[in-house]
Order: structure tokens, then sequence, then C-alpha cells
């Protein structure tokens, strides 16, 4: 579901003991520009269309987690500076809007945190945009061991050595320092990284990103297959993402 309601700007302001703020990193979609490992099996015009799926379904699931749970806000955070129209019209109205700062991805990381964290909440979450089925039970089993916790990292592992979402109850930029972006290894240095700094470490289940033609397929299972006889998936409905897929594999004669 979309929205042409006006975002609030993120403004410095006391959210309270126990806020926590879930932020989402995202790129306004561009042709040419969007998804570009997804291309082929898709076309180009399909993965900007694809992108700006996965932006919707994440941010309904993160604004849904919010509306039913006390003291959760929902945080866009965008590139680039000046998409905010492209951005925000596909978001729900209870998302604020910040700007993503810094080249590396760490320093995009750091200052996301650092920034959420000026402005009063107790812990923040951040996740990316690629895992539009993202279980709804895990982001809040994040902000739950959060709460719970007084200086602890959660940290939720990809499939493929990465990490789909961090939460963390204190800004720190040696958590983002050092690491091999984009790698299979940024799991296990960012594991080193907590334990260099001794805090306390809480895992999620594995989940996945959709980067690459392995993982849209494992996306398309996920959303079209009956899992009924293995119990039920845990995934999050992703109606956008699906209705997008469902037009593509029809025009591909694969249903």
């Amino acid at each position: 579901m979309t929205s042409s309601n006006k975002q609030k700007p993120a403004q410095s302001r006391g959210h309270g003991s126990g806020s926590c703020a879930i932020g989402v990193l995202m790129k306004a979609p561009r042709l040419g520009f969007s998804k570009t490992r997804l291309c082929p099996p898709l076309q180009p015009s399909d993965c900007q269309a694809l992108s700006q799926c996965f932006i919707q379904d994440t941010a309904d699931n993160v604004s849904a987690i919010a509306l039913t749970s006390k003291g959760i806000v929902p945080v866009a955070i965008y590139t680039p500076i000046g998409s905010e129209p492209n951005v925000q019209q596909f978001l729900p109205s209870n998302f604020l809007l910040m700007p993503q700062r810094g080249e590396s991805l760490g320093d995009r990381l750091f200052h996301a945190t650092q920034n959420i964290f000026q402005r009063g909440f107790d812990s923040v979450c951040l996740l990316g945009s690629d895992s539009p089925t993202l279980p709804s039970s895990y982001l809040r089993q994040m902000v739950e061991l959060l709460s719970r916790s007084k200086d602890g990292v959660v940290i939720g592992p990809t499939l493929d050595g990465g990490y789909y979402a961090i939460g963390l109850k204190n800004p720190c930029r040696r958590l983002f320092e050092d690491i091999e972006w984009s790698t299979d290894r940024v799991l296990k240095q960012t594991k080193a990284r907590i334990a260099e700094l001794a805090l306390p470490q809480m895992t999620l289940p594995v989940w996945y990103d959709v980067d690459d033609g392995a993982a849209l397929e494992q996306l398309i299972d996920d959303l079209f297959q009956d899992h009924s006889s293995s119990g039920s998936s845990p995934a999050y409905s992703a109606a956008q993402t699906r209705c997008l897929l469902n037009s593509i594999l029809l025009r591909k004669g694969r249903i």
C-alpha cells in the first residue's frame, strides 16, 4: 500500500525510555541503476519496478509493526538527497524521512545510527530493502532483544555471509570499520568487531537478501510455492512484490 500523505521529517525530540527506531536504508529506484545484478534474467524496467516493490513491502512490514507496538517508529534512510518526493510516494504516512550521509556503506550505517540516537531513541534497528519477505517476527524479536539489553548488539545473518539487519543500543563507529562490504566476510568481520568491543551479541534466524538470480528464485519459491506439507513459511506476504513477479512470470510463460 502506498500513501500520498507527506512523511514527517526527522526532528530532534525525545522519544522516551524503551523507544526504538527501525530504519530502512533505501535508494530511490532508477532505470538502469536499480537491482542491476538481476539483469538478466530481468529487464532493466523490471528491475526498477522490483526495487520499488521491495521498498513498498519492506516499509509496509515495518509500518505494521510500528502501528501495533508501543514506542516503535519507522524511519526511511534514503539516498540520493533530493529524491524525497520519489521515495515518500512508496511509504506509509507514519515514516520519518532521513537522508543518508557518508561515502562508504560503513559510514552511512554509522551516521544513520548516530542521527537516530541524537533524536532520543533508546535503541536502533537498521535493515535494507532487499529482503521483502523478511518475517515480521524476526524484526519483533530484534526489538524485544534490544529492550532487554543495556549495551548489546543484535544481528540478523544472511545466507550469503552478510546480514539483513543490525540492532544497537548506542552509536558505535568501530562496528562498521574495516569491513569488506559486499563480500561473504561481512558477518564474520562484524562479529569480530562485536567481540573486540566486548559487547553482548544476540543473533536472529538466518534469512536472505535478493541481489542475484539464485536469491530471486528463492523469493519466487517463498511467494508462489505451497509450503503446507513442510509447515507454514514465516515469510512476510510481500503483496506488491508478489503482484509484480506474477505479471513477469506470466509474461515469461512460467505460470
